[in-house]
């Protein structure tokens, strides 16, 4: 039998994974992962949020389902490639959320989708990143040989001990996490105008990767509304603090809504 909460509409494509299709969604939160992860790292949000918000995933080339497809080394060829299949899934109001490097991706997308007329999203929900009109201080870790490039990434408490002690899957998982980590790290950021749409920037206390001020930095990306919220934790705070953060994110959701009805 197939469980119909795993049917894929027939507007989805393979940028996306859409677990839980609602029969009337008010809104749809698209969620871009950080470097190397997949679309499985939200796959439970939906149980948090209100019950007519779809939460559509971004499944990037060279992971999961995907892993055959070599991963992107650009964002800008990134954003080129998958704007046009978000273009067909925004039919109702949405939000985008991105992690790491999905907040610059989320970001850059926004500003695509503004350049080419389309909708806008009603939020932009960003984490763990620094804005992204800041230059990155990191050295370009993609360059370095397997062992301290296995060790920087494992700094971020991104790679558990027994994916590294697991040969096969470093030898598999290794080209995405480098192509991840270069798209990221020689990422430029070219000064426009503001999103109008609010943002949230969300970080953890205990991330090294990223300081408080560099994320209330965002507020300079937007002529809406900027909230900053920290919590404790490290730069995965997103799954330690996976509940109050998507309490607050509801709470945003339910905002834009409640706006949406009153149009």
């Amino acid at each position: 039998m197939v469980d119909q909460d795993m049917i894929v509409p027939p507007t989805a494509s393979t940028w996306f994974f859409q677990p839980k299709v609602q029969p009337r969604p008010r809104l749809r939160l698209f969620c871009f992962p950080y470097a190397g992860g997949g679309a499985s790292t939200f796959l439970s949000w939906s149980n948090y949020l209100p019950a007519d918000v779809e939460v559509w995933p971004v499944q990037l080339p060279g992971r999961q389902n995907r892993l055959a497809e070599p991963a992107f080394t650009q964002i800008p060829a990134l954003v080129h490639a998958l704007t046009p299949a978000l273009q067909e899934c925004l039919d109702i109001p949405f939000a985008f959320f991105g992690h790491c490097m999905g907040a610059h991706l989320a970001f850059e997308v926004a500003r695509q989708l503004r350049d080419q007329g389309a909708p806008q999203p009603r939020h932009l929900f960003v984490a763990a990143r620094r804005a992204p009109q800041l230059p990155d201080p990191n050295p370009h870790c993609y360059q370095l040989s397997e062992p301290l490039f296995l060790k920087a990434v494992s700094n971020l408490n991104g790679l558990p001990g027994e994916f590294i002690a697991n040969k096969e899957l470093v030898r598999l998982m290794l080209p995405t996490l480098r192509a991840d980590f270069e798209a990221t790290e020689t990422y430029t950021y070219t000064d426009r105008e503001p999103l109008d749409c609010a943002i949230s920037a969300f970080g953890g206390s205990e991330d090294d990767s990223v300081t408080s001020d560099e994320l209330a930095a965002w507020h300079h990306q937007t002529t809406g509304p900027f909230r900053f919220h920290l919590f404790s934790g490290g730069h995965f705070f997103i799954n330690s603090h996976q509940v109050p953060l998507l309490k607050l994110i509801s709470r945003e959701i339910e905002q834009i809504i409640e706006h949406s009805q009153r149009r």
